[in-house]
């Protein structure tokens, strides 16, 4: 997006707005009238709703940060760098912590570079700042933060590759929902959809730990770890050599005989309106079939073709799939 010519002060002062209506829309005792005097700001000008969905990013990082006891430190950043037009702004978000001021750069508060990436039309392939290779599924979502002592990855939604470049002392964290995997310098594969995640290590090692659970679980390379929201720990398994998990990499959706409950996740990251199943039975019927991830809409009119099943749309315009009952025989 291109900004306005505007001064520095008047910037400043949507930023400044900005992180206001972030801080009153996350509070418990935001009004219906704040609400609306919000969205008409919002909606007056491109530059406030692009300035306001900046400031949910800084939000999201801000989430993140560890919670200690308050200590008060002057952050310095470069004139007019972006990460200084946003400094205001953590500062506001990270007040709205149980703190008192924030430690910044210094004490690994505040990332020297943030990045924000997305595949919202196809495959990419991207290298973060400090040069690690990132491939995106299709409908992907992550932001990259590089900090004092750590460098971390937000997965907010879809599937990513990494090929992570080592570093022993700055180690590489993937949050990826109720969730985290910390490596040094390895290849992996992260899934993340609706409240379940799955890792894949191809190279290396790495460690899980979920949100619930304190200590961590290593993967070996050949190994796999998931797991859901309220999950107390991962369930890790191995990986068949052949897997077809990755193969989204070269835009294909390869589904081995999976029964319907298992590749409708694989297929609804695909899918604008997620298939619904319209009960357990059908759920235990099996599909295979290798398909272009990029015509996955196509495979869902065609199922009644292949598969006894048929479609029906629930009060919410998703597709559901009934199976169609057995006749029993007569005599």
């Amino acid at each position: 997006m291109s900004e306005k010519s505007l001064s520095e002060a008047e910037y400043d002062a949507i930023t400044d707005a900005a992180a206001h209506w972030c801080m009153r829309l996350h509070a418990s005792d935001c009004t219906a009238g704040e609400r609306q005097a919000f969205a008409q700001w919002h909606d007056a000008d491109p530059l406030h709703a692009f300035e306001y969905a900046a400031m949910l990013e800084i939000w999201d990082v801000a989430d993140h940060l560890p919670r200690s006891e308050p200590v008060a430190v002057v952050v310095q950043f470069k004139p007019r760098s972006r990460l200084r037009t946003y400094a205001v702004a953590a500062a506001v978000c990270l007040a709205a912590l149980p703190l008192a001021a924030f430690t910044g750069w210094e004490a690994g508060w505040l990332p020297s570079s943030y990045e924000h990436f997305d595949a919202a039309n196809g495959l990419r392939k991207v290298t973060l700042g400090d040069g690690s290779q990132v491939e995106l599924n299709l409908g992907t979502e992550l932001v990259y933060s590089n900090y004092k002592n750590q460098r971390r990855v937000t997965l907010k939604k879809g599937e990513a590759f990494f090929k992570v470049s080592h570093d022993g002392n700055h180690p590489f964290i993937v949050r990826a929902g109720e969730g985290q995997v910390r490596v040094t310098g390895t290849q992996f594969n992260v899934w993340k959809y609706e409240d379940q995640v799955r890792v894949t290590l191809l190279e290396g090692s790495v460690q899980i730990a979920s949100d619930a659970l304190h200590a961590s679980v290593p993967l070996s390379p050949g190994m796999q770890a998931s797991y859901h929201t309220g999950d107390a720990a991962p369930q890790v398994a191995v990986t068949h050599p052949n897997d077809a998990g990755l193969a989204w990499r070269q835009g294909k959706l390869v589904l081995d005989n999976l029964a319907l409950a298992d590749a409708l996740p694989l297929i609804n990251r695909y899918l604008n309106k997620p298939v619904m199943l319209a009960d357990a039975t059908t759920g235990t019927i099996r599909i295979g079939g290798i398909y272009n991830i990029n015509e996955v809409n196509n495979l869902i009119p065609s199922l009644p073709k292949v598969l006894p099943v048929y479609l029906t749309q629930n009060q919410d315009g998703n597709p559901v799939l009934n199976s169609i009952p057995r006749k029993t025989p007569k005599g």
